[in-house]
């Protein structure tokens, strides 16, 4: 017997979870303000979403008519160091030069230890995250397969070997892609080895300039992950809340921070502190 669900609430992104069980399946919760609702049993059924028309800055909570860096208004879009350009373009970080935003959180966020990683989402791609934010960065990309190949003791650095890397294989999944289909396997340990042949050159100049404290090369099997999805949409539709408030439909599957309905598609993430009610 299906149960119906009404929640309501600023949306946040989705929290994920993987069991350490082999072929576990990604489980995903929604979260609306205090609400919580576990999404994996929803799927094959109706899910009405509605955006009511309101938005709150997910710092400060004032009102805002638009949405900045993920959830804030855009007084703190400009203060924010978690909105600071250098996020997107971590070679760019800026705290050794004294101009952080936010001292206190640039030494708790970016001068931390980094993992620099292969990931196979809509096929092979490098990038970065802090070490303690594995698997979830991953599976927030919607990656079948991952394999941490750098430890760097700091953010700028880790997007420094990312921006050599990056010349030789994409940076960014492509959404689309991800989206049509299941990735095809990749021996991902393979994939690594190439990967550094043809960057050698170019990391030798990097980390000849740093201690052998500041990186060290990681030995790390690949694990695999497993996303809740009946069906793939041969056509991919994004739905816009801006634009059209309610979406409704069939609740297909789950990928990365995409729920895929029968009728259209949705970054959940793109919406963070929209005020929206949710039934099934």
């Amino acid at each position: 017997m299906q149960t119906s669900h009404t929640l309501f609430g600023h949306l946040q992104k989705l929290t994920t979870h993987i069991d350490s069980v082999p072929n576990a399946q990604v489980q995903y919760t929604l979260v609306l303000g205090d609400q919580k609702l576990h999404l994996n049993p929803l799927i094959g059924q109706t899910i009405r979403l509605e955006h009511l028309g309101q938005i709150n800055c997910s710092h400060c909570g004032r009102k805002t008519k638009k949405s900045y860096s993920q959830g804030h208004c855009f007084v703190c879009m400009q203060k924010l160091p978690q909105c600071d350009l250098c996020i997107m373009s971590p070679e760019r970080c800026h705290f050794d030069a004294g101009t952080c935003r936010d001292e206190a959180w640039g030494q708790a966020f970016c001068m931390q230890p980094h993992i620099v990683y292969l990931a196979n989402s809509s096929g092979l791609k490098v990038g970065i995250t802090r070490v303690n934010q594995m698997p979830t960065r991953w599976l927030d990309q919607g990656a079948s397969q991952a394999m941490p190949i750098m430890q760097v003791a700091t953010r700028k650095l880790s997007g420094q070997v990312e921006t050599i890397l990056k010349q030789y294989v994409a940076d960014k999944t492509n959404w689309r892609k991800l989206l049509q289909s299941d990735a095809q396997h990749i021996d991902m340990t393979q994939a690594a080895d190439a990967l550094l042949n043809e960057s050698e050159a170019d990391l030798d100049v990097l980390l000849s300039e740093l201690s052998h404290q500041d990186y060290q090369w990681l030995d790390t099997p690949a694990i695999s992950m497993r996303y809740p999805v009946l069906e793939y949409p041969s056509k991919i539709k994004s739905h816009n809340l801006d634009k059209e408030p309610v979406l409704e439909g069939k609740l297909m599957g789950i990928k990365g921070q995409y729920l895929i309905f029968d009728t259209a598609v949705i970054n959940i993430r793109k919406y963070t502190s929209y005020l929206v009610q949710l039934s099934s």
